[in-house]
């Protein structure tokens, strides 16, 4: 979901009155789709002391599994920072920087061209997942390339998506994975870079779960 104006200034002034950060994953700042606006919080008047921004380019600039991203925070939390990353095992190595560099040389304008193509597969993906109205609530979605499935069975999110890798070849997040232990649930993405790849994954995870859900339910296939 992308969060609203005001929730987000809600949520910043109880950091501001409890004496806490605000730390503001801001990795999906381009996927905003439908009218829904991107906001952050550390452009609110008065934020800029207790509010942290995190930038990642493995979204916005396709740099999966470079490890780079950025934060924006204030000069006086640097030496603080300085020490987590001197002591973390896994750096960015220098042509990821120097990629890092270029690609935010080059800006937004790259991002928005890359992702009007997700924007016209997100369509496609929402009417593919149309079959499987009836067995799951599919919540509607403004922002990022995921859609977040509630599933109605008996089977737990990592039987499901073991049987669907297995099966039918296609991976999908089981909803533990984000603290959902209660039910079943399934992350799927529609963020890789060619449509065809996109259309082929939901065409198996459609099939998946059709067939595996009847089986469930004792309809002969």
């Amino acid at each position: 979901m992308v969060y609203s104006e005001a929730a987000l200034r809600a949520v910043n002034r109880l950091c501001a009155e409890r004496g806490i950060y605000h730390v503001h994953d801001e990795a999906y700042e381009y996927f905003t789709f439908d009218g829904a606006k991107h906001l952050s919080p550390a452009s609110f008047v008065g934020s800029a002391g207790h509010t942290i921004s995190i930038y990642s380019l493995s979204k916005s600039y396709g740099f999966a599994s470079w490890r780079i991203a950025y934060l924006a925070l204030l000069n006086s939390l640097m030496p603080a920072m300085e020490k987590v990353q001197d002591t973390n095992i896994i750096c960015p190595p220098v042509i990821s920087q120097y990629a890092a560099l270029g690609a935010l040389e080059a800006g937004a304008a790259y991002c928005r061209e890359k992702i009007a193509t997700i924007g016209a597969l997100r369509s496609t993906v929402k009417s593919l997942l149309e079959p499987l109205h009836d067995s799951c609530v599919i919540p509607e979605t403004e922002g990022a390339f995921y859609y977040f499935l509630k599933v109605d069975t008996a089977y737990s999110s990592m039987e499901l998506a073991r049987r669907l890798i297995q099966e039918y070849k296609v991976a999908v997040m089981p909803g533990v994975a984000f603290g959902m232990t209660e039910g079943c649930y399934l992350r799927i993405s529609y963020g890789a870079l060619e449509a065809e790849t996109v259309l082929a994954g939901i065409g198996r995870f459609v099939e998946g779960m059709t067939q595996i859900l009847k089986g469930e339910r004792g309809v002969r296939i």
